[in-house]
């Protein structure tokens, strides 16, 4: 700071400008950042990008005569701090709170305004004991839940890593490849609040390319569930399928009649069942050479690939049996993890049916026509909204035909009209050892039980050890991991 800044900064501080008085009779304001976590490199220009709009914020509605909270703390868990006690032996705890110790005078030399006087630090149980409460309220309302779900997992450092954390396949900390795992995570049910999340963005203050944002990501459509009967004839393992079918969505149930095969994803729950003896190696060759690539890889890789699987599938409205295959540009974590491919009207569908020599077959009158690469000069399906060759359903309008079909498919138990999202429950149990630690024991009796909430905080053992062998420091700790069921009185765990 120069000498000017350091005179004018000390008035601020004499003046109390960033004191906030929560008694006050003026207006109240609450301005809130994201905080930075406080690594050993302090603050950089990325942090004070943001501050800086924040900070004139508060500034602003302080001059207009609000009485504004303007705190500052410390997002201090994450697995970073679990890595430098590996390489350096020092306890997460401690190098944390040192860490801290950089950024305040780093954000006093640059002019801002928080009240300290309300700092909040993540890690600090009196903090993580309302984490906790909440997440009881939670899981006592069915909105915290485990399920089995595939995540990125690093072999070295024992734990699983979030999507940013894996770079070319590989764990940014160690660099060993990543791979695949079912694992029993725990979750949060956002999804049960999906409709109002895209709904009430239209009640926000909001720019409207920040709205349209968060709706594309929510991703509201509405559509069909289609059931396709299984071919059990030639399978491995037929008795595996009895009963099963393999379930599309679909937003144009209408263009049915030009699906001439169906994708899975290579780590649908079908798979297996369903391959023929012929097909079978190279199916799981594929799967093994697929499993590691991460979603987002999957979805932008131009050239899509896949493999047949011997089985087919048996298009409810037309009879007709179709070929099913897997492809890694299907996602098992989105809509029902199978799609139904109708390649003369879809550009993706065209071009995995051209490098594979399937069958392309037209169904309606739509803007493109990728079986011939025509260009219509109007939409002839949009404007006169005619379907051709469809059966019974010849001649209706699109939307008469859509309800027509649904219609069908619910009275012969085929389907049914459906709503589907993108948006996916939150899943937050990532951390090995730095990170809060869930509130919930589990008895061979009793199962899941949570921890009372006058008992809270469940705070981390000290007596830890960190190897570069990896592993959960928390198995370590024998008072930690043994505890008594809340609910009978027996031997628990955490």
């Amino acid at each position: 700071m120069t000498d000017t800044e350091k005179r004018i900064a000390q008035k601020w501080t004499d003046l109390g400008v960033s004191k906030t008085n929560i008694d006050s009779d003026k207006p109240k304001y609450y301005c809130l950042d994201m905080f930075p976590y406080p690594s050993g490199e302090g603050l950089h220009v990325g942090h004070w990008r943001g501050y800086v709009l924040s900070d004139v914020h508060a500034r602003q509605k302080k001059m207009s005569g609000y009485e504004v909270l303007h705190p500052m703390g410390f997002d201090a868990f994450g697995l970073p701090a679990e890595n430098y006690a590996i390489q350096t032996g020092v306890h997460p705890a401690e190098s944390t709170i040192e860490c801290m110790k950089r950024y305040r005078p780093q954000l006093d030399d640059i002019g801002t305004v928080f009240d300290w006087d309300y700092t909040l630090n993540t890690c600090d149980p009196d903090y993580y004991k309302w984490t906790q409460w909440l997440f009881l309220q939670l899981y006592k309302n069915d909105l915290a839940y485990k399920k089995e779900s595939a995540v990125n997992w690093c072999p070295s450092c024992a734990t699983v890593l979030a999507n940013e954390q894996v770079v070319d396949s590989c764990c940014d900390r160690c660099d060993t490849p990543v791979e695949k795992k079912d694992m029993n995570q725990w979750f949060f049910k956002i999804t049960e609040f999906a409709d109002a999340l895209v709904d009430d963005v239209e009640n926000l203050d909001w720019p409207e390319k920040v709205k349209t944002m968060q709706k594309n990501w929510i991703s509201r459509s509405y559509g069909t569930d289609i059931e396709f009967e299984i071919d059990t004839q030639n399978l491995c393992h037929p008795e595996l399928v009895s009963g099963s079918n393999i379930k599309v969505f679909t937003t144009r149930v209408d263009t049915i009649f030009g699906c001439t095969y169906v994708v899975l994803a290579p780590e649908h729950e079908l798979v297996d069942k369903i391959i023929t003896a012929e097909q079978k190696e190279a199916v799981e060759a594929y799967k093994e050479a697929t499993k590691n690539k991460s979603d987002l890889d999957r979805q932008v890789e131009k050239d899509k690939t896949g493999v047949f699987t011997g089985a087919y599938a048996i298009n409810p409205f037309t009879g007709k049996e179709v070929p099913v295959w897997i492809g890694d540009y299907v996602l098992a974590s989105y809509g029902t993890g199978a799609v139904m491919a109708v390649p003369a009207h879809d550009e993706r569908d065209y071009e995995f049916a051209k490098k594979y020599e399937l069958e392309v077959v037209q169904s309606v009158s739509a803007k493109k026509d990728f079986s011939t690469t025509v260009e219509m000069t109007e939409c002839a399906y949009c404007e006169k909204g005619i379907l051709i060759d469809s059966g019974e359903f010849t001649g209706m309008k699109s939307d008469e035909a859509i309800t027509a079909m649904q219609a069908w498919l619910e009275e012969t138990g085929n389907g049914a009209k459906k709503k589907q999202y993108k948006l996916r429950d939150w899943l937050i149990s990532r951390q090995r050892y730095w990170g809060c630690p869930i509130p919930v024991v589990y008895c061979d009796d009793c199962g899941i039980v949570p921890v009372p909430e006058d008992q809270l905080p469940v705070e981390h053992p000290r007596d830890v050890e960190f190897s570069s062998e990896g592993g959960n420091p928390l198995a370590q700790s024998e008072d930690f991991v043994h505890c008594s069921c809340p609910k009978c009185g027996s031997a628990a765990k955490r």
